[in-house]
C-alpha cells in the first residue's frame, strides 16, 4: 500500500468512503436528498486542503452540515468508516494524518452538535 499523495488518491478514499458509509441504514436517510456527485469536488477539495495542503478551501465545514438530521452517534459511525477505508486503501504518514484529523472532526462537530441541542 501506498500513501496518500494525489488529489486522485484522496477522490478514491471520498469514494471508498461514502460507498461504505451509505451502506449503513443509520446513514442512508441522511445524505438521500444529497447529489454526492455534485458535493464530491467539495469533499475533495476539503481533504486536499487538510492532508495536501491545497489552498483555496474556505467553507465552514460545520455550518454546511448543521441543518442535518444527525445526532452526536452519527459521528461516531462516520469516523469508523473512514477509518477503515483509509486503513483499507492508504499507509503511511498522510494516511495517519487523515485519521488524526477525522479523529478530531469527528469531536469538534460532537461537541458543538451538543451546543446545538441544549
Amino acid at each position: 500500500m501506498h500513501d496518500i499523495e494525489t488529489k486522485n488518491d484522496i477522490e478514491v478514499l471520498i469514494r471508498n468512503f461514502y460507498n461504505q458509509l451509505l451502506q449503513l441504514p443509520s446513514m442512508q436517510p441522511i445524505f438521500e436528498q444529497i447529489n454526492f456527485e455534485a458535493h464530491l469536488p467539495q469533499i475533495v477539495h476539503f481533504w486536499s486542503f487538510v492532508l495536501l495542503d491545497e489552498e483555496g478551501y474556505k467553507t465552514n465545514v460545520f455550518d454546511k452540515h448543521r441543518n442535518l438530521k444527525i445526532n452526536t452517534s452519527h459521528f461516531d459511525e462516520w469516523l469508523a468508516v473512514f477509518i477503515k477505508s483509509v486503513n483499507e486503501l492508504y499507509s503511511g504518514e498522510k494516511a495517519t494524518i487523515a485519521i488524526q484529523r477525522a479523529t478530531s472532526l469527528s469531536h469538534t462537530f460532537k461537541a458543538k452538535w451538543a451546543t446545538l441541542s441544549s
